[in-house]
């Protein structure tokens, strides 16, 4: 774990204005209102959410993200909440032993942030020629090792799962032939691939390449492994009471907040295809309370002002007494996809 401490109060100096404008903030605060406490802002990115609970009323807010870049983004501004921010390197999944006392509160912001799709030396985004990288801590295996070395299979199966690609077989096998040619190293090439798979999108549909960078981007980072891991860390830090409040931006995300919240809560259905009930019993004591049932959504004004809100859902239950569950939920009943399951072991 790694500390980054601010350089100290910087009175009437207020904080520039955020290039990440996050999502779904106002009926947060309108619901978890009044603020206290000590929170944790698992994905920090660019420092929105974190600013708004101090500025609400948060005593301390520790903020952690993976990405050494947006850690250091907020150097010219951080020093103006003095020591009530600590910023941490490291992942939610661990924020358990992140936090140095039970929490009062805990916000996940999932997904990629807008100051990192627009970065291309990133690697993220296919609207901006790069390096093929999508490494959100810098470190470990690229999208570019993933596209070059993964046999055919597992190719398709990243994009089947991760990025619910109807194409996924034809994609894989057009990334093999293209790779036999030259290596794919940039993200404008992998674009173009992707783009030749697929029939021409119709007005107002998105990018053909979308959900094949969604999806090397989940695998490459484990994402949903993490998002697994990191909502039963925070059953585990949050004092009785004590807030779980996560912005999902895709059905897969969703899907997973959604049913862990259900078991925590004693409430999940019978199962399906993706979370047999057998495997799934209800805790003896819930752990969560839900607050909004089916989650809120960004109004027509948000959506207006910020395209990213339009695919956004909050979920946001409160901690109850009970004690945490001993052991996370099986993977299936979380509605993980398979490849998922083994995702950074």
């Amino acid at each position: 774990m790694a500390l980054l401490a601010s350089a100290g109060p910087q009175a009437g100096a207020p904080p520039p204005p955020s290039p990440h404008r996050p999502v779904l903030l106002t009926p947060l605060l309108a619901r978890i209102a009044p603020v206290g406490g000590l929170w944790l802002d698992g994905t920090f990115g660019a420092g929105g959410y974190a600013r708004a609970l101090l500025a609400a009323g948060a005593a301390r807010v520790i903020a952690v993200d993976r990405d050494p870049a947006a850690l250091a983004l907020a150097d010219p501004w951080a020093g103006a909440w003095g020591d009530r921010l600590v910023r941490v390197r490291g992942n939610f999944r661990d924020l358990d032993r992140l936090a140095p006392a039970p929490l009062d509160g805990v916000v996940l912001d999932l997904g990629v942030s807008s100051m990192q799709l627009d970065t291309a030396g990133r690697g993220f985004s296919f609207l901006h020629d790069g390096p093929l990288d999508m490494r959100m801590s810098g470190e470990g295996t690229s999208a570019a090792d993933l596209v070059n070395n993964a046999p055919e299979g597992r190719l398709a199966d990243i994009l089947r799962q991760f990025g619910e690609e109807r194409a996924a077989r034809r994609i894989a096998r057009a990334i093999l032939r293209a790779r036999a040619e030259a290596p794919i190293l940039t993200t404008g090439r992998l674009s173009a691939i992707v783009s030749a798979c697929l029939p021409a999108p119709r007005a107002g549909a998105i990018h053909p390449a979308t959900r094949t960078f969604q999806a090397l981007r989940i695998a490459v980072n484990g994402e949903l492994a993490d998002l697994a891991r990191g909502l039963a860390a925070a059953e585990r830090a949050l004092a009785p009471g004590g807030w779980l409040a996560v912005v999902s931006f895709h059905s897969l995300e969703d899907r997973i907040v959604k049913r862990f919240l259900a078991g925590a809560a004693g409430t999940a259905g019978r199962g399906s295809r993706h979370a047999p009930a057998a495997a799934a019993p209800a805790p003896a004591a819930a752990t969560f309370r839900p607050v909004v049932p089916g989650g809120i959504v960004a109004d027509a004004a948000e959506r207006a002002a910020n395209p990213r809100a339009r695919s956004a859902r909050l979920r946001l239950a409160r901690r109850t007494a009970a004690p945490a569950r001993p052991a996370a939920a099986p993977a299936a009943t979380l509605g993980l996809p398979p490849l998922a399951a083994t995702e950074g072991e």
